[in-house]
Protein backbone atom coordinates (compact mmCIF):
# COMPACT_ATOMS: atom_id res chain seq x y z
CA UNK A 1 0.00 0.00 0.00
CA UNK A 2 1.45 3.36 -1.08
CA UNK A 3 1.55 6.07 1.58
CA UNK A 4 -0.25 9.32 0.78
CA UNK A 5 2.34 11.92 -0.20
CA UNK A 6 0.24 14.72 1.32
CA UNK A 7 0.02 13.19 4.78
CA UNK A 8 3.51 11.63 4.85
CA UNK A 9 6.07 13.16 7.16
CA UNK A 10 9.66 13.55 6.04
CA UNK A 11 11.57 10.60 7.52
CA UNK A 12 13.56 11.01 10.77
CA UNK A 13 16.69 10.44 8.69
CA UNK A 14 15.70 13.41 6.52
CA UNK A 15 14.94 15.65 9.49
CA UNK A 16 18.02 14.61 11.48
CA UNK A 17 21.62 15.66 11.17
CA UNK A 18 23.10 12.30 10.20
CA UNK A 19 24.57 12.38 6.73
CA UNK A 20 24.97 16.15 6.60
CA UNK A 21 28.51 17.11 5.67
CA UNK A 22 30.56 19.37 7.91
CA UNK A 23 30.50 22.32 5.46
CA UNK A 24 26.72 22.12 5.24
CA UNK A 25 26.38 22.00 9.03
CA UNK A 26 28.62 25.03 9.32
CA UNK A 27 26.56 26.81 6.65
CA UNK A 28 23.35 26.00 8.50
CA UNK A 29 24.68 27.32 11.79
CA UNK A 30 25.98 30.40 10.01
CA UNK A 31 22.52 31.09 8.60
CA UNK A 32 20.93 30.72 12.04
CA UNK A 33 23.48 33.02 13.65
CA UNK A 34 23.00 35.56 10.86
CA UNK A 35 19.23 35.49 11.30
CA UNK A 36 19.59 35.97 15.07
CA UNK A 37 22.00 38.84 14.49
CA UNK A 38 19.59 40.49 12.06
CA UNK A 39 16.77 40.18 14.55
CA UNK A 40 18.82 41.64 17.38
CA UNK A 41 20.30 44.39 15.23
CA UNK A 42 16.94 45.40 13.83
CA UNK A 43 15.40 45.37 17.30
CA UNK A 44 17.90 47.73 18.91
CA UNK A 45 18.48 49.86 15.80
CA UNK A 46 14.98 51.23 15.66
CA UNK A 47 15.33 54.82 16.99
CA UNK A 48 11.64 55.20 17.74
CA UNK A 49 11.64 52.24 20.09
CA UNK A 50 12.00 53.21 23.75
CA UNK A 51 13.68 51.14 26.46
CA UNK A 52 10.67 49.00 27.21
CA UNK A 53 10.16 48.38 23.51
CA UNK A 54 13.76 47.24 23.18
CA UNK A 55 13.28 44.93 26.14
CA UNK A 56 10.15 43.52 24.57
CA UNK A 57 12.02 43.00 21.31
CA UNK A 58 14.76 41.11 23.13
CA UNK A 59 12.15 38.93 24.81
CA UNK A 60 10.61 38.31 21.40
CA UNK A 61 13.98 37.15 20.05
CA UNK A 62 14.29 34.68 22.94
CA UNK A 63 10.73 33.43 22.35
CA UNK A 64 11.44 32.98 18.63
CA UNK A 65 14.63 31.03 19.39
CA UNK A 66 12.85 28.77 21.91
CA UNK A 67 9.83 28.23 19.67
CA UNK A 68 12.05 27.51 16.67
CA UNK A 69 14.07 24.95 18.62
CA UNK A 70 10.87 23.32 19.86
CA UNK A 71 9.46 23.26 16.34
CA UNK A 72 12.54 21.43 15.08
CA UNK A 73 12.25 18.87 17.90
CA UNK A 74 8.52 18.20 17.55
CA UNK A 75 8.72 17.84 13.77
CA UNK A 76 11.61 15.40 14.19
CA UNK A 77 9.36 13.36 16.50
CA UNK A 78 6.44 13.64 13.99
CA UNK A 79 4.16 15.30 16.53
CA UNK A 80 1.73 17.40 14.52
CA UNK A 81 -0.28 19.23 17.20
CA UNK A 82 2.75 20.63 19.15
CA UNK A 83 4.38 21.55 15.84
CA UNK A 84 1.32 23.51 14.72
CA UNK A 85 1.13 25.23 18.11
CA UNK A 86 4.77 26.34 18.00
CA UNK A 87 4.34 27.46 14.39
CA UNK A 88 1.37 29.59 15.47
CA UNK A 89 3.56 31.11 18.22
CA UNK A 90 6.17 32.09 15.63
CA UNK A 91 3.54 33.65 13.37
CA UNK A 92 2.07 35.53 16.35
CA UNK A 93 5.48 36.88 17.37
CA UNK A 94 6.06 38.06 13.80
CA UNK A 95 2.65 39.81 13.75
CA UNK A 96 3.39 41.44 17.12
CA UNK A 97 6.80 42.56 15.85
CA UNK A 98 5.20 44.11 12.77
CA UNK A 99 2.64 45.91 14.90
CA UNK A 100 5.34 47.13 17.26
CA UNK A 101 7.39 48.65 14.48
CA UNK A 102 9.96 45.88 14.13
CA UNK A 103 9.45 45.51 10.40
CA UNK A 104 12.62 43.60 9.39
CA UNK A 105 12.42 40.98 12.18
CA UNK A 106 8.79 40.26 11.24
CA UNK A 107 9.72 39.71 7.59
CA UNK A 108 12.63 37.44 8.57
CA UNK A 109 10.41 35.32 10.82
CA UNK A 110 7.71 34.95 8.16
CA UNK A 111 10.28 33.91 5.56
CA UNK A 112 11.86 31.37 7.91
CA UNK A 113 8.43 29.98 8.82
CA UNK A 114 7.48 29.53 5.16
CA UNK A 115 10.67 27.61 4.39
CA UNK A 116 10.62 25.50 7.59
CA UNK A 117 6.99 24.46 7.10
CA UNK A 118 7.62 23.13 3.60
CA UNK A 119 10.83 21.42 4.68
CA UNK A 120 9.64 19.67 7.85
CA UNK A 121 5.83 19.23 7.89
CA UNK A 122 3.48 16.99 5.88
CA UNK A 123 2.47 18.78 2.71
CA UNK A 124 -1.21 18.81 3.76
CA UNK A 125 -0.25 20.99 6.75
CA UNK A 126 2.76 22.73 5.22
CA UNK A 127 0.94 24.15 2.19
CA UNK A 128 -1.66 26.29 4.04
CA UNK A 129 0.86 27.34 6.72
CA UNK A 130 3.34 28.41 4.08
CA UNK A 131 0.53 30.27 2.34
CA UNK A 132 -0.29 32.15 5.55
CA UNK A 133 3.35 33.07 6.19
CA UNK A 134 3.96 34.22 2.61
CA UNK A 135 0.69 36.20 2.54
CA UNK A 136 1.76 38.03 5.66
CA UNK A 137 5.16 38.65 4.08
CA UNK A 138 3.60 40.03 0.89
CA UNK A 139 1.21 42.32 2.79
CA UNK A 140 3.92 43.66 5.09
CA UNK A 141 6.67 44.09 2.50
CA UNK A 142 6.85 47.60 1.04
CA UNK A 143 8.88 46.70 -2.05
CA UNK A 144 7.45 46.73 -5.56
CA UNK A 145 4.81 44.09 -6.09
CA UNK A 146 6.84 42.21 -8.74
CA UNK A 147 9.86 42.00 -6.46
CA UNK A 148 7.67 40.86 -3.58
CA UNK A 149 5.95 38.18 -5.72
CA UNK A 150 9.25 36.84 -7.03
CA UNK A 151 10.67 36.75 -3.50
CA UNK A 152 7.62 34.86 -2.20
CA UNK A 153 7.80 32.35 -5.06
CA UNK A 154 11.55 31.91 -4.44
CA UNK A 155 10.93 31.23 -0.75
CA UNK A 156 8.31 28.59 -1.54
CA UNK A 157 10.63 26.97 -4.08
CA UNK A 158 13.55 27.06 -1.64
CA UNK A 159 11.49 25.33 1.05
CA UNK A 160 10.37 22.57 -1.34
CA UNK A 161 13.89 22.07 -2.71
CA UNK A 162 15.22 21.74 0.83
CA UNK A 163 12.48 19.17 1.50
CA UNK A 164 13.45 17.12 -1.56
CA UNK A 165 17.13 17.35 -0.61
CA UNK A 166 16.40 16.20 2.94
CA UNK A 167 14.29 13.27 1.71
CA UNK A 168 17.03 12.24 -0.72
CA UNK A 169 19.55 12.34 2.12
CA UNK A 170 17.18 10.32 4.32
CA UNK A 171 16.72 7.70 1.60
CA UNK A 172 20.48 7.46 1.22
CA UNK A 173 20.86 6.96 4.97
CA UNK A 174 18.22 4.23 5.02
CA UNK A 175 19.83 2.46 2.06
CA UNK A 176 23.20 2.70 3.78
CA UNK A 177 21.77 1.25 6.99
CA UNK A 178 20.10 -1.57 5.03
CA UNK A 179 23.34 -2.30 3.21
CA UNK A 180 25.25 -2.44 6.48
CA UNK A 181 22.62 -4.75 7.97
CA UNK A 182 22.77 -6.93 4.86
CA UNK A 183 26.55 -7.12 5.12
CA UNK A 184 26.33 -8.12 8.77
CA UNK A 185 23.73 -10.77 7.95
CA UNK A 186 25.85 -12.00 5.05
CA UNK A 187 28.92 -12.22 7.28
CA UNK A 188 26.93 -14.17 9.87
CA UNK A 189 25.59 -16.47 7.15
CA UNK A 190 29.08 -17.06 5.78
CA UNK A 191 30.36 -17.81 9.28
CA UNK A 192 27.53 -20.26 9.93
CA UNK A 193 28.11 -21.89 6.54
CA UNK A 194 31.81 -22.21 7.26
CA UNK A 195 31.09 -23.77 10.63
CA UNK A 196 28.69 -26.25 9.04
CA UNK A 197 31.25 -27.01 6.36
CA UNK A 198 33.99 -27.67 8.92
CA UNK A 199 31.65 -29.78 11.05
CA UNK A 200 30.58 -31.83 8.01
CA UNK A 201 34.18 -32.33 6.93
CA UNK A 202 35.36 -33.44 10.37
CA UNK A 203 32.32 -35.72 10.67
CA UNK A 204 33.10 -37.42 7.37
CA UNK A 205 36.80 -37.83 8.21
CA UNK A 206 36.07 -39.30 11.62
CA UNK A 207 33.26 -41.49 10.29
CA UNK A 208 35.61 -43.01 7.71
CA UNK A 209 38.44 -43.42 10.21
CA UNK A 210 36.27 -45.02 12.87
CA UNK A 211 34.64 -47.30 10.32
CA UNK A 212 38.04 -48.50 9.16
CA UNK A 213 39.17 -49.06 12.74
CA UNK A 214 35.99 -51.01 13.43
CA UNK A 215 36.78 -53.31 10.53
CA UNK A 216 40.15 -54.26 12.03
CA UNK A 217 38.91 -54.46 15.60
CA UNK A 218 36.03 -56.69 14.53
CA UNK A 219 38.51 -58.88 12.69
CA UNK A 220 40.65 -59.06 15.84
CA UNK A 221 37.58 -60.09 17.88
CA UNK A 222 36.77 -62.88 15.44
CA UNK A 223 40.37 -64.09 15.52
CA UNK A 224 40.31 -64.18 19.32
CA UNK A 225 37.05 -66.17 19.30
CA UNK A 226 38.60 -68.66 16.89
CA UNK A 227 41.75 -68.99 18.97
CA UNK A 228 44.05 -67.59 16.29
CA UNK A 229 47.74 -67.00 16.73
CA UNK A 230 48.87 -64.02 18.78
CA UNK A 231 50.70 -62.48 15.83
CA UNK A 232 47.53 -62.48 13.70
CA UNK A 233 45.56 -60.75 16.43
CA UNK A 234 48.34 -58.27 17.06
CA UNK A 235 48.48 -57.46 13.36
CA UNK A 236 44.83 -56.43 13.39
CA UNK A 237 45.19 -54.35 16.55
CA UNK A 238 48.25 -52.60 15.16
CA UNK A 239 46.32 -51.91 11.95
CA UNK A 240 43.45 -50.40 13.98
CA UNK A 241 45.94 -48.22 15.83
CA UNK A 242 47.38 -47.11 12.49
CA UNK A 243 43.89 -46.24 11.30
CA UNK A 244 43.37 -44.10 14.40
CA UNK A 245 46.67 -42.33 13.74
CA UNK A 246 45.77 -41.87 10.08
CA UNK A 247 42.38 -40.52 11.11
CA UNK A 248 43.98 -37.80 13.18
CA UNK A 249 46.29 -36.95 10.30
CA UNK A 250 43.36 -36.82 7.89
CA UNK A 251 41.56 -34.49 10.28
CA UNK A 252 44.52 -32.13 10.18
CA UNK A 253 44.65 -32.43 6.39
CA UNK A 254 40.93 -31.72 6.14
CA UNK A 255 41.35 -28.51 8.13
CA UNK A 256 44.28 -27.57 5.92
CA UNK A 257 42.17 -28.33 2.85
CA UNK A 258 39.43 -26.04 4.12
CA UNK A 259 42.06 -23.30 4.21
CA UNK A 260 42.92 -24.02 0.57
CA UNK A 261 46.01 -26.17 1.21
CA UNK A 262 44.91 -29.12 -0.92
CA UNK A 263 47.24 -31.70 -2.44
CA UNK A 264 46.45 -32.63 -6.07
CA UNK A 265 43.46 -34.95 -6.26
CA UNK A 266 45.22 -37.38 -8.60
CA UNK A 267 48.11 -37.80 -6.15
CA UNK A 268 45.70 -38.43 -3.31
CA UNK A 269 43.87 -41.16 -5.25
CA UNK A 270 47.16 -42.73 -6.31
CA UNK A 271 48.31 -42.98 -2.69
CA UNK A 272 44.92 -44.32 -1.68
CA UNK A 273 44.94 -47.20 -4.17
CA UNK A 274 48.60 -47.92 -3.44
CA UNK A 275 47.60 -48.79 0.12
CA UNK A 276 44.83 -51.13 -1.12
CA UNK A 277 45.67 -54.49 -2.68
CA UNK A 278 44.16 -55.04 -6.09
CA UNK A 279 43.12 -51.42 -6.68
CA UNK A 280 43.94 -49.19 -9.62
CA UNK A 281 42.99 -45.68 -10.70
CA UNK A 282 42.59 -44.01 -14.10
CA UNK A 283 42.07 -40.31 -14.85
CA UNK A 284 40.43 -38.93 -17.98
CA UNK A 285 39.52 -35.48 -19.26
CA UNK A 286 41.32 -32.18 -18.89
CA UNK A 287 42.84 -32.09 -15.42
CA UNK A 288 42.24 -28.85 -13.51
CA UNK A 289 42.02 -27.65 -9.91
CA UNK A 290 38.63 -28.22 -8.29
CA UNK A 291 36.83 -26.16 -5.64
CA UNK A 292 37.76 -27.28 -2.14
CA UNK A 293 34.38 -28.84 -1.31
CA UNK A 294 34.13 -30.70 -4.63
CA UNK A 295 37.65 -32.07 -4.19
CA UNK A 296 36.92 -33.13 -0.63
CA UNK A 297 33.72 -34.88 -1.71
CA UNK A 298 35.65 -36.95 -4.27
CA UNK A 299 38.28 -37.88 -1.69
CA UNK A 300 35.78 -38.93 0.97
CA UNK A 301 33.71 -41.01 -1.45
CA UNK A 302 36.83 -42.80 -2.67
CA UNK A 303 37.88 -43.57 0.91
CA UNK A 304 34.41 -44.76 1.90
CA UNK A 305 34.05 -46.94 -1.19
CA UNK A 306 37.40 -48.68 -0.58
CA UNK A 307 36.54 -49.20 3.09
CA UNK A 308 33.27 -50.85 2.06
CA UNK A 309 35.14 -53.14 -0.36
CA UNK A 310 37.48 -54.27 2.42
CA UNK A 311 34.48 -54.81 4.66
CA UNK A 312 32.03 -56.53 2.32
CA UNK A 313 34.19 -58.04 -0.45
CA UNK A 314 37.74 -58.56 0.82
CA UNK A 315 40.16 -59.50 -1.90
CA UNK A 316 38.03 -58.04 -4.72
CA UNK A 317 39.66 -56.05 -7.50
CA UNK A 318 38.77 -52.36 -7.45
CA UNK A 319 38.85 -49.87 -10.31
CA UNK A 320 38.61 -46.14 -9.66
CA UNK A 321 37.96 -43.82 -12.58
CA UNK A 322 38.11 -40.04 -12.24
CA UNK A 323 36.65 -38.15 -15.19
CA UNK A 324 36.95 -34.38 -15.63
CA UNK A 325 33.92 -33.28 -17.64
CA UNK A 326 33.18 -29.82 -18.98
CA UNK A 327 30.77 -28.92 -16.18
CA UNK A 328 31.21 -31.71 -13.67
CA UNK A 329 33.67 -34.18 -12.23
CA UNK A 330 32.73 -37.86 -11.90
CA UNK A 331 34.23 -40.56 -9.71
CA UNK A 332 33.32 -44.16 -10.51
CA UNK A 333 34.40 -46.92 -8.10
CA UNK A 334 33.74 -50.56 -9.13
CA UNK A 335 34.76 -53.79 -7.49
CA UNK A 336 34.81 -57.28 -8.98
CA UNK A 337 32.63 -58.68 -6.24
CA UNK A 338 33.11 -61.88 -4.29
CA UNK A 339 31.86 -63.74 -1.26
CA UNK A 340 30.98 -61.48 1.70
CA UNK A 341 33.64 -61.26 4.35
CA UNK A 342 33.35 -61.92 8.03
CA UNK A 343 33.14 -58.15 8.62
CA UNK A 344 30.16 -57.46 6.36
CA UNK A 345 27.97 -56.77 9.39
CA UNK A 346 30.40 -54.31 10.98
CA UNK A 347 29.59 -50.61 10.99
CA UNK A 348 26.35 -48.70 10.96
CA UNK A 349 25.99 -48.35 7.19
CA UNK A 350 25.75 -44.54 7.24
CA UNK A 351 28.93 -43.78 5.27
CA UNK A 352 27.44 -43.65 1.78
CA UNK A 353 24.33 -41.92 3.12
CA UNK A 354 26.54 -39.12 4.43
CA UNK A 355 28.38 -38.98 1.10
CA UNK A 356 25.07 -38.73 -0.76
CA UNK A 357 23.99 -35.82 1.47
CA UNK A 358 27.33 -34.11 0.85
CA UNK A 359 26.94 -34.51 -2.93
CA UNK A 360 23.39 -33.14 -2.86
CA UNK A 361 24.52 -30.10 -0.86
CA UNK A 362 26.95 -29.37 -3.71
CA UNK A 363 24.23 -29.79 -6.33
CA UNK A 364 25.51 -33.21 -7.40
CA UNK A 365 24.43 -36.82 -6.95
CA UNK A 366 25.71 -40.15 -5.67
CA UNK A 367 24.46 -43.53 -6.84
CA UNK A 368 25.48 -46.76 -5.18
CA UNK A 369 24.28 -50.30 -5.69
CA UNK A 370 25.11 -53.82 -6.91
CA UNK A 371 25.73 -54.55 -10.58
CA UNK A 372 26.32 -57.72 -12.54
CA UNK A 373 29.85 -57.83 -11.19
CA UNK A 374 30.28 -56.44 -7.72
CA UNK A 375 29.25 -53.07 -6.35
CA UNK A 376 29.40 -49.64 -8.04
CA UNK A 377 29.58 -46.18 -6.49
CA UNK A 378 29.24 -43.19 -8.84
CA UNK A 379 29.66 -39.62 -7.68
CA UNK A 380 28.90 -36.58 -9.86
CA UNK A 381 29.67 -33.08 -8.66
CA UNK A 382 29.21 -29.87 -10.71
CA UNK A 383 32.29 -27.66 -10.98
Amino acid sequence: MTENVWTRWPSPEALGRVGISRPRRLLGWGARILMAAVLLWSTFRSSHVHLWGAFGGAVGVVVVAAAGWGFFRTTFAHRLAPSLGLFAVLLGVAAAAQAGGFHVPALVIWCACAIAALERLPLAAATPLTGVALTAFVLANDDRWLTTAVTAAGLALAGYVLRLDAEARGNAQRLLAQERAARVAEAESVALGERARIAREIHDVLAHSLSAQLVHLEAARLLIERGAERDQILERVVAARGMARDGLEETRQALSALRGELTPLEDFLSRLVAATDGAEVTVSGDRRPLPAEASQAVRRVAQEALTNVRKHAPGAKVRLRLDYGEHQVMLDVRDSGGPPGDLSGAGGGYGLLGMRERAELLGGSLEAGPREEGFVVTLKVPV
